[in-house]
């Protein structure tokens, strides 16, 4: 059994353990307001871009164009959002088994980390690493995206890679967050908005075609990735600020059972004492 000191001493280490989860739970819950509300504000305008292209690429027969067609490149691309710190809960680990889970070969795979965890997991693993962008998910700005996307075309453009993916924690709610691995090139249209479509006149494009595409699909995908970028910061926020919270709650559950074991482990005490006493007492 566990003396009194040491009992002591352990509940002392988890309660300033506690004040430290207590910290970073009110840090997180100032911090997902700001960045929930930053995320609800974007979503509805990156909904109707998707849509909007969407539709448009429905209603546009059919184009012979390198951002809808496949590129003959195995490779794929896939761009990593994870955060640059952990004590999230299963945030990053549930984004890492979306790009593990997919079925995409890991030979093939060209990441595009944007965060730490998930570029030091799959470094350890020996995945090719084609850059990082620690900087971006801390304060995610539209430039940041549009950096990103320049890159990941380029490789795409030059036949590198024949696939693009996204693969990032979507925002729900303040308690939901859900792991998605979405295609964002070659774009593929959804078949509601192809039956839609199939009502309506084809679209007319002015300049041409091509020349249209080249610059509504990088803007596209810039949107669509900037979105992804504030839903993943508001997600980390909100998974830190759960998993502080059930630290703090075991914390404190685990100090109720040391202080019982301790006020036990004293009540013990002053009976063996009291024991020893009487002892003396009558041998005398």
């Amino acid at each position: 059994m566990a003396s009194m000191r040491d009992i002591k001493r352990r509940r002392n280490s988890i309660a300033s353990t506690q004040q430290i989860t207590k910290a970073m739970k009110l840090v997180s819950t100032v911090k997902l307001q700001k960045t929930k509300a930053r995320a609800e504000r974007s979503k509805p305008y990156f909904d109707k871009m998707y849509r909007t292209v969407a539709s448009m690429l429905a209603r546009s027969g059919t184009i012979s164009h390198p951002y809808l067609n496949p590129q003959p490149s195995a490779k794929k691309a896939v761009i990593l959002i994870t955060s640059n710190r952990g004590l999230a809960g299963g945030y990053n680990s549930n984004v890492i088994k979306t790009v593990t889970g997919s079925g995409l070969k890991a030979e093939d795979l060209v990441l595009f980390a944007v965060g730490n965890k998930g570029k030091e997991y799959f470094q350890r693993r020996n995945y090719r690493i084609e850059n990082e962008y620690h900087e971006a998910i801390e304060n995610p700005i539209f430039s940041d995206a549009k950096e990103i996307c320049d890159d990941v075309l380029r490789l795409y453009l030059s036949g590198e890679v024949g696939e693009i993916y996204l693969a990032y924690t979507y925002f729900k709610n303040t308690v939901v967050h859900e792991p998605q691995l979405l295609k964002l090139l070659p774009v593929e249209v959804p078949e509601e908005d192809i039956e839609s479509a199939r009502s309506n006149t084809l679209m007319n494009y002015e300049p041409r075609e091509e020349e249209a595409l080249e610059i509504i699909i990088p803007k596209y995908m810039t949107s669509i990735l900037y979105g992804a970028l504030v839903e993943a910061v508001a997600s980390e926020n909100g998974a830190r600020m759960q998993a502080m919270d059930s630290a703090t709650s075991n914390a404190e559950e685990m100090i109720g059972k040391l202080t019982l074991q301790y006020n036990r482990a004293r009540q013990g005490s002053i009976t063996q004492e009291l024991t020893e006493i009487i002892a003396g007492a009558n041998a005398v």
